[in-house]
């Protein structure tokens, strides 16, 4: 073999494994801004009182753990004709749930509401299908606030 054909190859070598760090760098650095995008949502409930309130379950799944999640009740009031978010609460701890429980078939355990002023709420949520159902959270809407009842 040639002395031109050994330095040739190895500059073909060292060419492609700068490509390959450039590359891998970039991916590198696609994935950890990837941990900053907005968590992984599933709406798990939803009940309309009237024309007075729209109270939703949210289950956001951790962005440190894949199998926790947390979930958000929040209360909707009627405003210039659509729903405007009047306040929010968390169910719970904060990724105090589990991801795969909480958006599966029967995950709702209880989600009762009432259309009264104050409007009582109650929500049991599925721990594991093995643990069960959550003991009841007990909230009170109140003019578009929730408040532990």
């Amino acid at each position: 073999m040639s002395l031109i054909r050994k330095h040739t190859r190895r500059g073909t070598t060292a060419a492609l494994t700068l490509l390959m760090a450039a590359t891998l760098g970039a991916v590198g650095a696609g994935s950890s801004s990837a941990g900053t995008a907005a968590p992984e949502t599933r709406q798990i409930a939803s009940s309309t009182l009237g024309s007075d309130y729209k109270i939703t379950l949210t289950a956001l799944r951790s962005p440190e753990d894949e199998y926790a999640a947390s979930v958000r009740l929040q209360v909707y009031t009627q405003s210039g004709g659509g729903w405007k978010e009047s306040d929010r609460v968390t169910v719970g701890g904060v990724d105090g749930w589990f991801w795969y429980p909480l958006t599966g078939k029967g995950a709702v355990c209880e989600f009762s509401t009432a259309s009264s002023e104050p409007a009582p709420l109650t929500v049991s949520l599925l721990l594991t299908p093995s643990l069960g159902c959550s003991e009841p959270a007990h909230y009170v809407v109140k003019e578009g606030r929730v408040y532990a009842g």
